[in-house]
């Protein structure tokens, strides 16, 4: 299956593409063009598959310098072969062509080829399998943690006596 998909490096799609790829896979994203115009800009390194044309997976690199992180990595359910069963968000559960595992690959040696020092990934449920699969190690005693826009209007506000310089 591989030999009739083309994979792009730095090749981002438009915003109204990504946004239909992402409704075809049922993940949750914002449907604000400018906020995914903002993500595609802050945006390191775009691995994209096609076939025939078509976007059917991404990935994503992001970096500051010294740290790197795949951002995102997903597949069209459709191409991962018969072991993908909940094809939920386009999240790898199977890569039985090895196409996640292209666009993966190719993020990684662009963040290597900026000299990053460390390339970390968030997976979930099957996720841990393909990302151990790439090298991915699971770190001991790390929690991952997230703060969502709708939580941000209950922060505790900073102590006006905090001198900022």
């Amino acid at each position: 299956m591989t030999e009739s998909i083309e994979f792009e490096t730095m090749a981002k799609p438009s915003p109204e593409e990504l946004l239909g790829f992402y409704e075809r896979q049922k993940h949750r994203t914002t449907c604000v063009r400018g906020k995914l115009q903002r993500m595609m800009d802050n945006t390191f390194c775009f691995v994209t598959a096609r076939r025939n044309g078509e976007l059917i997976g991404l990935a994503r690199g992001v970096t500051d310098g010294l740290w790197g992180r795949l951002a995102e990595c997903k597949l069209d359910p459709a191409f991962q072969g018969p072991a993908c069963i909940t094809r939920t968000d386009g999240r790898i559960e199977h890569d039985s062509a090895g196409i996640a595992a292209e666009m993966a690959r190719r993020v990684i040696d662009a963040l290597v080829d900026y000299g990053v020092e460390r390339i970390d990934a968030l997976a979930y449920g099957t996720e841990v399998d393909f990302c151990e699969e790439l090298g991915f190690h699971q770190m001991r005693g790390v929690v991952a943690m997230a703060l969502k826009a709708d939580d941000f209007a209950t922060l505790p506000q900073a102590s006006s006596s905090v001198a900022v310089m």
